[in-house]
């Protein structure tokens, strides 16, 4: 494998792009895709293209597709929706499974849709459930058996911290709860294995490290053998086991399938497509190993240029998944100066400044070029230009 891939991306010229833990970048070939699923397939066959062109199986293939990136066997994930949608469909499910509890664990640290959808969730089920939100370092002792279900996120949006996937799942399945892990942040960062940590149920989002464009469909894994036990809360049409039966009465699909809920976005799907192909022939342990190498250099050279800098992932790169955040008293402005200079990161509330390394397209020469202009422009506090300080709605 050689890495990186930079020949398969639409990277803009002059920018360095350290934002792909929040959306990838374009993929060469996804608007020649899309194209031609518009002009050819949509343009010339209309509604015939579901059966030509095999629309109704490609959530299903690409569920696939990603499934070898997470550790998961293929027929155990289905893409589509959202992942706010996959999160409420995992939970709901998981919850009919422990009907005798009333307790969701998840962590303080977690994305808030993730949080927001649980609350949701309680709301419209009224029966007494509660929501739990230790902190992350505190999840392992908060397990107890009156836990239904832990839900969490595997690496924080935030900080980078990466929770221990085997340990929870092990902890959460001796007390008899059920697992939901959400892989927003390690699907095609992180090597993660599904099958071999045993838990029953991931979500996770395409259009982060799998660059499948803004909006791309979210996916599903169930674990194998509880498949045809799971019982779907969102009922779609898709999920029956023979939609255009147009029986009144649902019957959920004897497989995965049973997670799709509504007709799928082929267009999305067709760029993601597309975005997969890139993953052909990478390991997964040496994409981690230059995830780590890009990260620690960023690390050290940010410390020594930017002291006014405080790391704010763990020290540790085992610790951490593919993302490294400092926090800084004006993170806002000061990331908006960066990006005005041609170093694309994030900022998220309240200090926080988020840099992703993604080893598909980033080397070492793009990291050390960051690291000169971020040092440039603190010495110069060039942030301070009240250009800088207005806020945008997306930070």
């Amino acid at each position: 494998m050689t890495l990186p891939k930079k020949h398969l991306f639409d990277l803009p010229e002059g920018v360095i792009y350290l934002d792909g833990n929040s959306l990838g970048p374009l993929p060469k070939g996804a608007v020649d895709s899309a194209s031609r699923v518009i002009a050819d397939e949509w343009g010339t066959e209309l509604i015939r293209a579901w059966n030509t062109a095999d629309w109704m199986t490609l959530p299903s293939r690409l569920g696939d597709l990603i499934a070898p990136l997470i550790g998961a066997p293929k027929g155990s994930v289905a893409t589509g929706d959202t992942l706010s949608i996959k999160v409420y469909q995992a939970l709901a499910s998981a919850l009919k499974r422990v009907p005798d509890r009333r307790v969701i664990l998840s962590d303080s640290g977690n994305f808030p849709s993730d949080l927001y959808m649980a609350q949701g969730l309680i709301r419209t089920l009224d029966q007494a459930y509660e929501l739990r939100t230790p902190a992350p370092e505190d999840v392992l002792e908060a397990i107890t058996d009156e836990v239904a279900v832990v839900m969490i996120t595997q690496v924080d949006y935030r900080s980078g911290g990466m929770h221990d996937m085997t340990a929870i799942t092990e902890k959460a399945q001796s007390v008899g709860a059920v697992m939901i892990w959400d892989l927003a942040h390690s699907a095609g960062a992180v090597p993660v294995d599904m099958l071999g940590c045993n838990a029953e149920f991931a979500v996770g989002c395409t259009y982060k490290y799998l660059n499948g464009g803004p909006g791309a469909p979210a996916f599903i894994y169930a674990r194998p053998d509880i498949i045809a036990d799971v019982e779907p809360a969102l009922a779609g049409w898709l999920g029956h086991d023979a939609p255009f039966a147009m029986d009144p009465e649902y019957r959920p699909a004897m497989s995965i399938e049973r997670l799709r809920v509504g007709t799928p976005p082929i267009l999305q799907l067709a760029v993601l497509e597309q975005a997969l192909t890139a993953w052909e022939g990478v390991s997964m342990a040496e994409l981690r190993a230059a995830s780590i190498h890009l990260s620690e250099t960023f690390i050290r050279e940010v410390e020594a240029r930017c002291p006014d800098l405080v790391l704010a992932s763990p020290r540790h790169p085992a610790q951490r998944g593919s993302q490294v955040s400092f926090a800084f008293e004006h993170g806002y402005p000061a990331m908006q100066a960066l990006i005005d200079h041609g170093v694309i990161g994030d900022f998220r509330a309240p200090d926080i400044m988020r840099f992703g390394f993604t080893p598909l397209y980033l080397d070492d020469a793009d990291v050390l070029r960051a690291c000169e202009i971020m040092e440039m422009i603190f010495q110069e506090a060039l942030w301070r230009d009240p250009k800088y300080q207005v806020r945008s709605r997306v930070t």
